[in-house]
């Protein structure tokens, strides 16, 4: 039974950290990354679809994307979403692909993006703090049901917590590697 609880909260608290990586993965840096705009909502024919299902991002050049669509009449309305989106790009049409250039990041611009990482981090952590607190009153719920013991729920607790430990020095260790990506000139 604890096991189980265990297993569920550990496949949890992973998914948060996975979470958070993504999220990491849409802040920019000074170099490019299709990441930053494959979310975008694109209105594509009165319906808003992700910029990844309308065109096919690469990259070419360490600071700039190339967009292709795959249907030339979403052009503008794929500019449009990437110049909308308040990502700091501007996007250069020429009738067939969209350029996006990377500018350089300014020293203010980089401590924005390190204090957003950081929100990013804390909501991972409370996260896993949340499934942990979950998994917490599970076990409890057992011991008061009488089908654990007091010492099984007190090992579990500290199990719980060793687990709750790790993923949150995972995403300790995500913010470190982001923010030092960020300040990197």
């Amino acid at each position: 039974m604890i096991d189980d609880l265990m297993t569920e909260a550990e496949l949890k608290m992973t998914g948060a950290v996975e979470h958070t990586r993504g999220e990491f993965a849409k802040i920019r840096t000074g170099r490019a990354n299709p990441g930053l705009i494959t979310d975008l909502l694109v209105d594509y024919y009165g319906a808003p679809t992700p910029l990844q299902q309308v065109a096919g991002v690469s990259v070419p050049e360490p600071r700039m994307l190339l967009v292709s669509p795959y249907d030339q009449q979403a052009l503008r309305n794929i500019e449009r979403a990437i110049a909308t989106a308040d990502l700091g790009l501007n996007p250069s049409n020429d009738g067939k692909v969209i350029r996006v250039v990377f500018p350089e990041l300014t020293e203010e611009r980089r401590k924005e993006f390190v204090r957003l990482a950081r929100e990013r981090a804390e909501e991972g952590r409370v996260a896993v703090r949340n499934i942990r607190r979950g998994t917490k009153h599970d076990i409890a719920k057992l011991q008061e049901d009488s089908e654990i013991t007091e010492d099984e729920e007190r090992r579990a607790d500290k199990a719980l917590q060793d687990l709750t430990d790790r993923h949150v020095h995972e995403i300790d260790g995500l913010l470190a590697n982001k923010e030092k990506e960020l300040l990197e000139v």
